[in-house]
């Protein structure tokens, strides 16, 4: 007796995620929130100054003027071709002290109505659909964040944090909790913007738990399928080091350049630099206005060495293109990017997220 497809695959890339534990492990963090930043290849820990902050670099919320008010972002992105959803809900409010501001993330990625097949087969092997019934593997994380800059003269440093909630959840067979940190700083000095992030920086776990029924063990080990048992998984530190450059190409255009470097510590990975323990992966936007009221964005990130079937060496990327719209307080923006795969299949990704400035009443107003 054999499992179909699609539930063999869902298996196998479950046992996977337990075997290396280690390597990847809440991944679905590093994709991002945020149409400009994937406009602009990931590379914003120094540029990101807004709600979306919360997710790159927490410093970044403090770039907000308290004059602002309330600030909400909201993302929708289909992966894979529609398969995985990625969704972001956030607010951010200032604080009765200048300068500093509190944040409230929601992040899920989720793939909806996977077939569950493992009942498919009747105890006297006939085949029965009406048994076969659907679950979501989905991975939550819920981030608190709290950000504050000092002003002196010419320069502001920003400093933030966030608290990290992790729940992910397969159906009714596995869950995990989890919880960490991330720090992060910006240091504006007039143009020039430096930045260091330290992702996961206590290092993330996720403790697991399953509940699969004795007869679903039984199927799962009838099929030589790994039976996972409850364990915990851990999210190595990642550090990220960030420049940024704002030129003012005329009185109305306005361009800003940005340099990542992202320092990995879970293992050799496929980057452009690999080693172990240590990775560095660059990535590269640039963001071009117009009055601060058109933007139109370009980046490049996830540099990855490949051979093809003649063991011919290549540089694989992630290239991204970004288009930004100012409505008074709201900004509409969008993203077009590649997940960088060569295999030839569809792994472009519309992107769209919005936010929206709520600024307090002043006393002349009312």
């Amino acid at each position: 007796m054999q499992l179909p497809l699609r539930l063999c695959l869902s298996v196998c890339l479950l046992s996977f995620s337990f075997l290396h534990a280690q390597k990847y492990s809440n991944e679905f963090l590093s994709i991002g929130v945020g149409a400009r930043a994937h406009g602009m290849g990931t590379a914003v820990i120094a540029s990101q100054q807004d709600i979306y902050a919360a997710a790159w670099n927490p410093a970044g919320l403090a770039g907000l003027d308290p004059d602002r008010g309330l600030e909400i972002g909201a993302m929708h992105a289909e992966w894979f071709g529609g398969v995985g959803n990625f969704d972001y809900l956030g607010v951010t409010l200032p604080l009765s002290s200048k300068n500093q501001r509190l944040g409230f993330s929601l992040i899920r990625f989720g793939i909806d109505q996977i077939p569950n097949t493992l009942s498919l087969y009747e105890a006297d092997g006939t085949i029965n659909f009406d048994n076969v019934t659907e679950f979501s593997a989905a991975d939550y994380a819920f981030l608190g964040t709290y950000a504050r800059a000092y002003v002196r003269g010419k320069q502001t440093l920003r400093v933030g944090g966030n608290v990290k909630v992790i729940h992910r959840n397969i159906g009714e067979f596995a869950s995990s909790w989890g919880f960490g940190l991330d720090l992060g700083v910006q240091l504006q000095r007039r143009d020039w913007t430096f930045a260091l992030l330290g992702r996961d920086i206590t290092t993330t776990f996720n403790a697991w738990s399953f509940s699969f029924t004795d007869a679903e063990r039984d199927i799962l080990e009838l099929t030589d399928n790994v039976v996972p048992i409850n364990s915990v998984e851990t999210t190595n530190p990642t550090l990220i080091l960030g420049v940024a450059r704002a030129f003012s190409i005329t009185e109305q255009i306005g361009l800003n350049a940005e340099l990542n470097l992202i320092a990995t510590t879970d293992g050799a990975r496929n980057t452009l630099v690999s080693a172990d323990p240590i990775s560095l992966d660059p990535a590269f936007g640039l963001e071009a206005d117009y009055g601060k009221f058109v933007f139109l964005r370009a980046g490049v990130s996830q540099l990855q060495r490949i051979r093809d079937f003649d063991n011919v060496e290549a540089i694989n990327s992630r290239p991204s293109l970004g288009l930004g719209l100012k409505v008074g307080q709201l900004f509409v923006d969008y993203a077009y990017t590649d997940l960088g795969d060569d295999s030839g299949r569809s792994t472009y990704s519309h992107i769209v997220s919005l936010r929206l400035g709520i600024s307090p009443r002043t006393a002349d107003a009312r």
